[in-house]
């Protein structure tokens, strides 16, 4: 067993994929009219067969109280690895991201916090040692 799609609500699907892609470096593996909604997703360009990123929208009544809560409690929806935190946050602060979390060395791995402009906070952290 593998993980193959996890998924992001959303507020807004075409500024999710700007942002996801313009801005923190994804690529879209897939978009397909879904009538509503589309079915978008992105990958690393690093690993474009590995794990996709679904842009889901949040347009269902129990994800935006969850969305705010995580929030509202710091914690950030998904975790991606990097090579060097700091060097990631000052290339996406240059890009206009706004962290809520400044890298911060927490013994095993050093991690970050930073909005991604559709109602969720991202984690980027690399492993210490």
């Amino acid at each position: 067993m593998k993980i193959h799609i996890t998924s992001v609500y959303v507020d807004d699907q075409e500024k999710a994929l700007r942002f996801y892609t313009d801005v923190l470096g994804f690529v879209k593996k897939h978009d397909i009219d879904m009538g509503e909604a589309r079915w978008l997703t992105v990958v690393s360009p690093e690993q474009p067969e590995g794990t996709e990123l679904l842009l889901e929208p949040d347009g269902h009544p129990a994800v935006k109280p969850y969305k705010e809560a995580l929030v509202a409690d710091g914690i950030p929806i998904i975790p991606f690895a990097v090579d060097d935190v700091h060097a990631e946050a000052e290339r996406l602060k240059g890009r206009g991201v706004r962290f809520v979390q400044d890298p911060v060395d927490m013994g095993p791995a050093t991690t970050a916090v930073f909005e991604d402009t559709c109602g969720n906070l991202l984690q980027i952290e690399h492993l210490n040692g």
